[in-house]
């Protein structure tokens, strides 16, 4: 059930948000959005100030720069994967947050190429990542780290198919190497798949997060929209 206090939560204007984010819930303990792709969560050497984590800040400060509001960031997303992205308001919600994260329900959607040969399972290894920051499975538990994915296919094409993802662990770029390693890459994934003609954004969406809210501990359910250009893509437009 989702919570009373998100079903009435009342969105800032739009030219209120901040670019490339929209606001799906906010309260004196966390802050909630809709991130699209492309965005990064938090800064880089090459990237300081297009980033959520630093569109928040300036958004929670409201222009005065002496305020001493600001967001604590409690898990990412990969640039290029969109949706549900939680963030605290408070350093004890940050730890709360971060302290039950495996105990929240986390689901994504993806479109990946070919077909999944068991159309229901649990993806389960360890994962490494080599000199050129890439991520991949290694058998030995010393050399990784413990990685789970459960998924479930709801639609096949020709080309792709349709798949419901659910995160038990929150690992680098888990879910995209899992699914390339079963030979079934997501679509649009530069760094694990296939090179797609002209510049095409990877097919990943963070759909849904269910947590229990730091303060009151009530479950809360916030979803994101999946984008219609996955619905695009398994229509072959």
């Amino acid at each position: 059930m989702m919570h009373e206090k998100q079903k009435n939560f009342k969105k800032p204007p739009k030219k209120h948000q901040p670019k490339g984010l929209s606001i799906l819930y906010e309260d004196r303990d966390i802050l909630v959005v809709d991130k699209m792709s492309g965005l990064l969560t938090v800064s880089t050497e090459k990237t300081r100030e297009n980033t959520a984590f630093f569109l928040l800040n300036e958004y929670v400060r409201k222009g005065n720069s002496k305020s001493r509001n600001r967001v604590f960031i409690v898990h990412r997303l990969d640039r290029d994967t969109s949706g549900v992205l939680v963030f605290a308001k408070s350093e004890e919600a940050k730890r709360y947050l971060q302290d039950e994260w495996q105990k929240f329900q986390k689901t994504y959607y993806a479109v990946v190429h070919g077909a999944m040969q068991e159309k229901e399972g649990v993806i389960s290894s360890y994962l490494a990542e080599n000199r050129a920051f890439k991520m991949y499975s290694v058998k030995n538990p010393e050399e990784g780290k413990f990685a789970r994915t459960g998924y479930k296919v709801i639609k096949e094409t020709k080309n792709y198919s349709f798949l419901e993802i659910y995160l038990y662990t929150g690992k680098k770029n888990q879910i995209r190497v899992h699914l390339a390693e079963r030979g079934c890459p997501i679509f649009g994934d530069k760094k694990y798949g296939q090179k797609e003609k002209g510049n095409r954004r990877l097919a990943l969406h963070s759909t849904s997060i269910m947590l229990l809210h730091p303060h009151t501990k009530e479950k809360i359910t916030f979803t994101a929209k999946v984008p219609d250009y996955f619905a695009l893509l398994l229509h072959g437009k």
